[in-house]
């Protein structure tokens, strides 16, 4: 095929309409790092993308995100079918591609993909003995030709490759810029999600500023039922790094007990029905995995507060 001029211009396409089966709910959902899956995925690949493109089936539920959503109009019929999807709605001379399950995506890595396309029609890493055609670039005038291979009923990405002209990315390529392979890590099974947000966690922790490896400062404000019941309007909370909203919870339970029940759930786990949790006035949140960070000012909501 041809289309040798350099791509001044580059889309992402990212799949989420998969089963899910092994993990028994959908991925694109699980929360992560304080927000789903997929918003995490797409909120990474930002910096390098004027075009962000999201495959989902048909009857899909998914946030609002900042992306063009795409329906496969067949459900089901494997990531070939997500990828021809994409590349037909796509802008971009060419697509980099990747699924909602893949939490440590390296942006250099991506970068040095995308520098290979010139002479190829698709770049594919090769990563302990396999090809990995969930984080690969290709053209997008390879749509036509992905539409006849549904179409003969090959639902595989690597027929495609003997086809076009594909560049096979080393491993020891790869090990330049991701020595672990951390961005072919997928989540297929609740055990593996349970141990990318532990790896995901000591990551950050790892990474996180001076000034934010200590205790984590906030204050909290209590309105309607809340206020009425711990007899008092705010609260200073001294948390742990890494600090989330379960830890505001925890602690509220703790040092005003007379909210557990009417306003935290039992076990401080979260909030009771009938209640709202806003961070800075800005962002509302019910997820205990949120992060909260140094100054923050929680407000704990009633239904019955006033505005």
């Amino acid at each position: 095929m041809q289309g040798d001029q350099p791509l001044a211009d580059m889309s992402a396409i990212v799949l989420t309409g998969g089963k899910s089966s092994r993990m028994g709910q959908a991925k694109a959902l699980l929360p992560f790092d304080g927000e789903p899956l997929i918003m995490h995925i797409v909120r990474r690949l930002q910096p390098l993308f004027g075009e962000l493109i999201v495959v989902a089936a048909a009857d899909q539920v998914l946030p609002s995100l900042p992306a063009m959503l795409v329906r496969d109009e067949v459900a089901y019929r494997g990531p070939v079918a997500g990828i021809y999807y994409g590349l037909a709605a796509a802008r971009g001379a060419a697509a980099f591609v990747t699924s909602c399950d893949v939490p440590f995506l390296n942006l250099r890595l991506i970068s040095y993909l995308i520098s290979q396309i010139t002479d190829f029609d698709v770049v594919v890493p090769y990563w302990q003995g396999r090809l990995q055609p969930l984080f690969a670039v290709y053209r997008r005038e390879l749509a036509p030709l992905l539409r006849e291979q549904l179409e003969r009923g090959e639902l595989r990405p690597i027929s495609l490759y003997t086809k076009v002209r594909t560049r096979e990315v080393s491993e020891e390529e790869i090990r330049g810029f991701d020595p672990d392979g951390l961005s072919f890590l997928n989540m297929n099974s609740p055990e593996e999600y349970q141990a990318a947000l532990q790896r995901w966690l000591e990551s950050r922790r790892s990474s996180m500023p001076a000034s934010e490896s200590g205790p984590v400062a906030c204050t909290v404000e209590l309105l309607g039922v809340a206020r009425l019941r711990a007899k008092t309007k705010e609260i200073s909370l001294a948390l742990p790094a890494g600090a989330t909203l379960a830890h505001v919870f925890l602690a509220l339970a703790e040092r005003l007990p007379a909210l557990v029940g009417p306003v935290i759930a039992p076990e401080g786990k979260g909030l009771a029905s009938g209640h709202a949790c806003n961070i800075n006035g800005r962002d509302f949140a019910r997820d205990p995995a949120v992060r909260v960070r140094p100054g923050d000012r929680i407000f704990i909501i009633s239904a019955d507060a006033g505005g």
